[in-house]
């Protein structure tokens, strides 16, 4: 993440990945304030084990686009709100990439998406999280039923159903 204001949206991210028992590493980069170390991160992520980089950062978000630069390991961009432009300046920045140089892109403050989007990268080499991620998806229209059925539960003069 670009600092470690970011954290609370990043939060989400690194909780579903240790849900699913995907090791990961935090790191607060800055691609302005510390150049040098995200090159560093960048160029040796691949020998480190690492096979997809999340990279979170607000305003003019350039992290996630540097790292792209310097590394093939798929980059996954997550915009973070600011207080200016809710997020849509960082959402531009990550999404208008250069040919050659392509950050995957989740919505703003999105880092969960961000999580499941490498989950599936990784599960297509892994036999044993791509059942996590099956029955991960299988939940999801569990959550919508219950919805519906606690919807049906409310009462209101006019309501027909």
């Amino acid at each position: 993440m670009g600092s470690t204001s970011d954290l609370p949206v990043m939060e989400k991210a690194m909780k579903f990945l240790d849900d699913m028992q995907v090791p990961f590493e935090v790191n607060a980069l800055s691609a302005h304030r510390t150049p040098d170390a995200v090159e560093r991160f960048a160029k040796g992520a691949r020998e480190r084990g690492i096979r997809v980089i999340i990279a979170g950062a607000g305003m003019a978000a350039a992290l996630p686009g540097v790292i792209a630069a310097q590394t093939p390991l798929p980059v996954i961009g997550v915009p973070i709100k600011g207080s200016v432009l809710d997020g849509v300046d960082a959402l531009y920045s990550i999404l208008q990439m250069p040919p050659g140089i392509p950050v995957a892109t989740v919505a703003i403050n999105g880092a969960m998406n961000a999580a499941i989007l490498a989950c599936q990268m990784l599960a297509l080499a892994d036999k044993t999280l791509a059942e996590k991620m099956d029955d991960y998806k299988a939940t999801l229209g569990g959550k919508i039923e219950k919805a519906n059925k606690d919807l049906a539960e409310v009462k209101y003069q006019f309501k027909t159903n």
